[in-house]
């Protein structure tokens, strides 16, 4: 008897509320007013069009919202205006950045240029490629990540599994100080070595610099991971008599492999576009060594600096160092893909 008379008398405790398509309709005012303050005011770049429309937004969304709604709402509206102009200020320059990537490395990004090398092929001349750059961008990354991720995963265990004490609080705190040190400093440290053995730049000791700034993202990532598989399942393991190292070969790690895997793939991300490192222990070289323990190797990195230096803005260069940062670009995504995939796959599955 209630819930019909519910039925036929609703509810009028709910106020006014403005219609779902408002805040298009609000966005597009904004952006109207903001081209008008612009051309009245002379303002030319759309950067600065953008930016007050995005303030005209935030002040319309709430204004109208406190007309209409009241104040406790318009304070809702106010907040969500701000999330959305908070993403769209970082979506605007990062689509802005790919789409200017991809227009002008298309131009000469084709097979020829991911296969042949630039020998002796002038800066200043047509042609050439950067199959030794991404060669040699292979083995720096990869032999990078055979040093620093085992290493990275091994000291997260020790933290997290064993670590009690000052040793323990030590490396938390130079692990929290490596994560802010520039690339520049690491490629330095391995610098003042290579000095002090009178060694030439070859490939290996860019990887050992790469390692050293691939270290503590991994153990980070790793430590996280860890620390979000159950105690539950370790206790399950030692009650039944299992000693802790196995239990943390057999439980711990197989629970979380799927984060620690998506943990070291971000950071070879992270250490694939270094440069400085590279530029100081290096060298780069035009013609293909597949050797990174003997003479200098070229890289992706490096390649794009310094095509783009010899290009004075314009010329064969400069689609060549765009071309490479295309491909340096879609390295780095297809990185992130993969680790995205390897999460997903490795997931704990839910039964139903």
């Amino acid at each position: 008897m209630s819930t019909a008379l519910a039925d036929k008398h609703p509810s009028t405790l709910q106020g006014a509320r403005l219609p779902k398509w408002s805040p298009y309709a609000i966005a597009a005012g904004s952006v109207a007013v903001a081209v008008g303050i612009g051309l009245a005011a002379g303002l030319h770049s759309r950067v600065q069009w953008g930016l007050i429309a995005a303030i005209v937004f935030i002040l319309g969304s709430y204004v109208i919202a406190a007309r209409v709604e009241g104040v406790r709402q318009a304070k809702d509206r106010l907040a969500t205006s701000l999330v959305w102009v908070a993403f769209l200020l970082a979506v605007v320059p990062l689509v802005s950045l790919v789409w200017v990537t991809v227009a002008r490395g298309l131009k000469v990004l084709d097979v020829y240029f991911l296969t042949h090398s630039m020998g002796v092929v002038a800066d200043t001349e047509p042609g050439g490629g950067i199959y030794a750059a991404i060669l040699g961008s292979l083995e720096q990354v990869g032999l990078a990540t055979l040093i620093g991720a085992p290493i990275g995963v091994l000291t997260a265990i020790y933290l997290v599994e064993y670590g009690r004490g000052n040793l323990s609080r030590a490396i938390t705190f130079f692990v929290d100080v490596m994560t802010g040190i520039p690339s520049i400093v690491a490629g330095l440290f391995i610098l003042s070595l290579m000095l002090m053995l009178d060694l030439e730049p070859f490939g290996f000791a860019g990887s050992l610099a790469l390692a050293i700034l691939m270290m503590p993202v991994v153990v980070r990532s790793t430590e996280e991971m860890l620390k979000l598989v159950p105690n539950e399942l370790r206790e399950a393991s030692l009650a039944l008599g299992v000693p802790k190292w196995r239990t943390i070969l057999k439980v711990v790690l197989p629970t979380s492999i799927g984060g620690i895997t998506t943990g070291i793939m971000l950071a070879i991300a992270r250490i694939a576009g270094e440069t400085a490192p590279v530029l100081l222990l290096v060298w780069g070289n035009p013609f293909i060594n597949a050797n990174p323990f003997e003479g200098a190797q070229a890289s992706l990195p490096l390649y794009i600096y310094q095509q783009y230096a010899n290009s004075a803005g314009s010329g064969a260069a400069y689609d060549r160092a765009w071309a490479a940062s295309l491909t340096l670009i879609a390295f780095v995504m297809i990185l992130n893909l993969g680790a995205r995939g390897i999460a997903r796959w490795k997931a704990p599955k839910t039964g139903r």
